[in-house]
């Protein structure tokens, strides 16, 4: 078995999530993103099989169509209007700010947010991909925090999550974060990092960040890593600190055929043909051909969200039982180099050991 360099910085049992409700949120959590439109969203909800826990919906989206804005805001709330008792966090329409003009500013999203019984609430943050170059990342780091001073100063229900930005400047990342901390936010999230890891599995510089991130932010503050929901990245991510994620990658993995696993995305049943793996989940379970789930869209969408689910549960579990996540972490390093010998997880995660 593959031997791990260091261990990672989580042994024990994780604080819980309290949001303003006072309801405690077991950690680590995934958070799906809401489909409502999406009929295996509708399934994936009522499959125990499942296990969803919190959500993440976009409030842009709601905020936009007037007449659901009217209903959301004087005759029901977000969690009765979803039908959903766990943890319902809301994005703020800052990813679709990337691509378009919103025609929205800071101040009305978030009161929306906190009207609508939000239990996090995030700012209209900028996006700050790894292309930006200096200038241009500084920028939107400095607008980000006045809209994040700005939140906290209007939010009278929800938890604002202080969004830390920088973009592929990790100086710039150490200042948004001490600003953060400055500004004594309750709930830590990263921004604009799942990029970085999504090149071939490099960890090195989303490792460094999330690293810093739990250093300075200390052992208890709820840390969510925007857009994080492979299963292969969820346990390293967790190792360094993170502890909240959200992801339409179950439906974005699903509509270009790709098969999620603890140990990376398969394109071809082959390891499975091979009985490497075998998915105990509802889908694969009882299925006699496994490779006719590849091909259906629908059943590999349930499967890959179940996946997801139930990785962060295991990995929850470890934590929990005392047996903490190393050999966790050297089984899926070394089925991982096996399936995917040309991937830099193993060489990066010995990087950020060294």
């Amino acid at each position: 078995m593959t031997q791990i360099p260091a261990r990672s910085v989580l042994g024990g049992p994780l604080k819980p999530f309290v949001p303003r409700t006072g309801r405690a949120h077991p950690l680590p959590l995934f958070m799906p993103v809401y489909q409502p439109r999406e009929r295996v969203f509708q399934l994936a909800m009522a499959d125990a099989d499942v296990k969803i826990e919190g959500l993440i919906v976009n409030s842009f989206f709601l905020y936009k169509q007037r007449e659901l804005r009217t209903l959301l805001t004087t005759q029901t709330n977000l969690p009765a209007y979803v039908g959903f008792d766990g943890l319902i966090t809301t994005d703020s329409g800052a990813f679709q700010g990337f691509t378009r003009k919103l025609y929205l500013n800071n101040r009305d999203i978030v009161r929306f947010q906190d009207k609508i019984g939000s239990h996090v609430i995030a700012p209209l943050d900028l996006v700050t991909p790894p292309g930006d170059s200096r200038s241009i990342a500084e920028s939107k780091l400095e607008a980000t925090q006045k809209r994040i001073k700005e939140a906290l100063a209007i939010a009278e229900h929800g938890v604002v999550a202080g969004v830390q930005q920088g973009g592929r400047f990790l100086d710039l990342r150490t200042k948004s974060l001490e600003g953060l901390m400055a500004m004594g936010i309750e709930y830590l999230a990263i921004g604009s990092l799942v990029p970085f890891f999504n090149k071939n599995h490099d960890l090195l510089f989303a490792g460094r960040v999330i690293r810093e991130a739990r250093a300075m932010a200390g052992p208890d503050l709820p840390m969510h890593i925007y857009g994080a929901g492979d299963p292969l990245e969820l346990p390293f991510f967790l190792a360094l600190g993170a502890t909240i994620f959200d992801s339409a990658s179950y439906a974005h993995y699903a509509a270009g055929g790709a098969y999620m696993t603890p140990y990376g995305a398969l394109s071809d049943p082959g390891p499975l043909l091979a009985g490497e793996y075998r998915c105990p989940c509802a889908v694969c379970r009882d299925e006699a051909d496994i490779a006719a789930v590849f091909s259906d869209k629908e059943r590999l969408s349930c499967h890959n969200l179940s996946t997801i689910c139930r990785t962060v549960l295991h990995l929850r579990g470890l934590l929990e039982s005392g047996a903490g996540l190393d050999a966790y972490l050297a089984e899926v390093l070394e089925r991982h180099a096996a399936w995917f010998p040309q991937s830099a997880l193993m060489r990066s995660w010995a990087e950020l050991q060294a």
